[in-house]
């Protein structure tokens, strides 16, 4: 595992979109895309590559870690169409190759082994990126998760929901309460995780996830037992981190030949 820690939340979300234009630029087959605040910044940098630089994701393909249950079709706050708006639309992904679990499907465990199946087929996925929750959930696998775990249902935490209130207008009612989400065993088959976490509110959940046991408590912890693992930072979620001098170390003596 790498840990960067960054001068600030900007420099983390350039970074991280940098790391998945490179896998791109090398052929990737698939790529998987996370929602929520984390990965903004990513896809910025990777969407003024693409008009500034021409990366192209015109036969790349995108896999989705989540969806939520029950959400209609074009929702706000589906997560396709949040990948959409926030991404895909404005590069130049095809519709068709961009990839989620179906939250509408009338029978959901036949629609998580279907999503399974076709990450094995269109894979693998080289590059993976990642956010944490607060409490070390990664995707949608909330404490207590299988580290062996496949694509399937789960209800979320009351503090999972709480956290994505602000989503549907700080009204917790609208918030559903279960999803579909890549389980931990299907996001450790990616070639490359890279995390990135901003904030405070990050600290505690890095510092459990990076330094801490491995654990299905801290479902983020997982990324200790992959081989190719990026973490990437600001101070502030750098904050509960014992070896902070040594990760800074190893960044500045950083092999030339070896990239991130």
């Amino acid at each position: 595992m790498e840990l960067v820690i960054t001068d600030n939340a900007a420099e983390a979300g350039v970074l991280a979109g940098r790391i998945m234009a490179d896998h791109v630029r090398r052929g990737a087959r698939a790529i998987g895309l996370a929602t929520g605040s984390s990965p903004l910044g990513a896809y910025r940098e990777l969407i003024r590559q693409h008009r500034e630089d021409g990366l192209s994701f015109h036969t790349v393909k995108a896999f989705l870690l989540d969806e939520y249950i029950g959400l209609p079709p074009g929702h706000p706050q589906s997560y396709r169409q949040f990948i959409r708006d926030e991404f895909t639309s404005h590069v130049d992904f095809q519709d068709w190759n961009v990839h989620s679990p179906d939250g509408e499907a009338a029978e959901i465990p036949a629609a998580a082994a279907l999503y399974e199946t076709m990450i094995d087929e269109n894979g693998p996925i080289s590059v993976q990126i990642l956010g944490i929750g607060a409490n070390g959930h990664l995707g949608f696998n909330e404490p207590g998760s299988s580290l062996a775990s496949r694509t399937r249902v789960k209800t979320l935490t009351p503090k999972t929901r709480e956290d994505n209130a602000r989503f549907f207008d700080d009204d917790l009612s609208q918030v559903p309460t279960h999803v579909l989400t890549q389980g931990l065993g299907t996001i450790s088959d990616a070639g490359h995780l890279v995390m990135i976490a901003t904030g405070a509110g990050k600290a505690e959940a890095v510092a459990a996830a990076v330094e801490g046991p491995v654990s299905a408590f801290c479902p983020a912890s997982m990324l200790q037992l992959h081989p190719h693992v990026t973490v990437i930072v600001d101070p502030d979620a750098a904050a509960n981190l014992k070896a902070v001098d040594y990760y800074r170390f190893a960044v500045a003596n950083k092999p030339d030949w070896q990239s991130y």
